[in-house]
């Protein structure tokens, strides 16, 4: 299944994405009512676990195989503000040089254990959405990345058990100031700020995902392909990382993890080659069953 959000009166409101279209199952349950409970926004699918995803899923295919005027919330998904799938996260954790080629591009070291940072809910955007180039920084650069989106509360849990933790996946581009970045030993600032997190616009549930570490990842600057690889390059796959990160804090429902980026920024190109985002530049993230992320990147 392919849920999304959009914004609508300055509400997130949670979408279901159909070959017809979008429903908005706010609309869809006032036109059509159920007795049984069905999640209204993407936290309460997230939380509610297979139970409430199984109710939404057979309540969608119900209200779409009625023979009836569904103008009023079968939507067309072209017409929507998307907000990023994933609305209010505990934690966005990220995952720094898992991909061997990028860090053989940058020149850093294998590491022998998932270097981990995190982001704010500040930096969350949607598909779509302009992103603001902050004023104090020259060096914005671009990572595609797969995110990962728990589902099931994870303590201690080991490799075997994540993948049974792990609610879906969704696009991610995590977003980097490099000159903050390496402006001191912690990259916290060059990583965090506004919208340096659009996710989106599906989180596509784990089942239409199968193996997470077998996907085709692009990423494209005004068309031009900049990154293109496969998630089987990560240095600690998906498992590995959820299994890794639980041992050191709990893991809830509706956590992102962003799982690293391949080889093709433009930290890795030789300087004098190094052109980074500017006003203008669009920017997409495509990664295998899991649609394409779109920003254009504006001067603040």
């Amino acid at each position: 299944m392919k849920l999304l959000t959009f914004i609508q009166k300055g509400t997130y409101r949670l979408g279901v994405k159909k070959d017809q279209g979008v429903v908005d199952v706010l609309a869809a349950l006032s036109s059509i009512s159920t007795e049984k409970t069905i999640p209204t926004t993407i936290h309460e699918v997230i939380e509610g676990g297979t139970g409430a995803l199984n109710e939404l899923r057979e309540y969608i295919d119900m209200v779409l195989a009625l023979d009836n005027d569904k103008t009023a919330y079968l939507l067309d998904e072209s017409t929507l503000v998307l907000g990023p799938c994933v609305t209010h996260p505990n934690k966005i954790i990220c995952v720094g040089l898992n991909y061997r080629r990028h860090a053989e591009e940058t020149g850093a070291q294998i590491p022998q254990y998932p270097i981990l940072f995190n982001k704010f809910n500040n930096t969350l955007t949607g598909h779509g959405d302009d992103i603001s180039l902050p004023k104090v920084s020259e060096k914005v650069d671009y990572e595609a990345e797969l995110a990962i989106v728990i589902g099931k509360t994870a303590k201690y849990i080991s490799k075997e058990q994540a993948p049974g933790h792990v609610f879906g996946y969704s696009n991610a581009n995590d977003l980097s100031a490099r000159d903050l970045q390496v402006r001191t030993q912690q990259w916290l600032l060059g990583k965090s700020c506004d919208k340096f997190a659009p996710i989106g616009p599906y989180v596509v549930t784990a089942d239409e995902v199968g193996n997470p570490n077998d996907l085709e990842i692009k990423t494209y600057v005004n068309g031009e392909v900049r990154q293109h690889s496969n998630t089987s390059d990560m240095i600690f796959h998906c498992d590995e990382i959820v299994s890794y990160i639980s041992q050191h804090m709990t893991l809830v429902p509706g956590d992102i993890i962003l799982t690293g980026t391949p080889e093709g920024v433009v930290l890795g190109y030789p300087p004098e080659k190094q052109v980074y985002l500017k006003d203008g530049d669009i920017v997409t993230i495509e990664i295998e069953k899991l649609g394409t992320l779109t920003n254009r990147f504006v001067a603040e």
